[in-house]
């Protein structure tokens, strides 16, 4: 898996729980999501009730990714990454273009950032001490 390393951090830190492509989410369009990889603070896991956390939960990751793949058009993605950041909770989004070796960034209210082949990219504050490690990403 391109991103266990997302979950080899959530295990070390403890304070959320991280999901792969399997989990969907409904987003308050009503639009069914399901990001390569995200994570959600526990406590709002935890408000949840059981039969929430099911399917597609009513919620929004704190941080997720979405990789393109070398099929992917850029511009869908990128409309995809612009529709999380609307939504209540999400704190910030990577758009791994793997073809290209770019990053784009996303936080809500800001502009995108692209960073170009960047060694890693970080969690910031919504994963203290979370580093991606894009060598095995690429």
């Amino acid at each position: 898996m391109k991103l266990g390393q997302l979950y080899i951090w959530t295990e070390k830190d403890g304070t959320g729980i991280g999901f792969d492509s399997s989990t969907g989410f409904k987003l308050s369009t009503g639009a069914n999501r399901s990001p390569d990889a995200s994570w959600i603070k526990l406590e709002r896991w935890n408000a949840l009730s059981p039969e929430q956390q099911q399917r597609f939960a009513p919620i929004c990751p704190d941080f997720l990714v979405e990789l393109r793949l070398s099929s992917d058009n850029l511009k869908p993605l990128k409309e995809k990454m612009e529709e999380y950041m609307r939504e209540p909770g999400i704190q910030l989004g990577l758009l791994i273009d793997r073809k290209h070796r770019r990053v784009y960034i996303y936080r809500p209210g800001v502009p995108e950032e692209c960073l170009e082949n960047p060694a890693t990219v970080g969690g910031e504050s919504v994963l203290p001490g979370f580093i991606l490690n894009m060598s095995k990403v690429w």
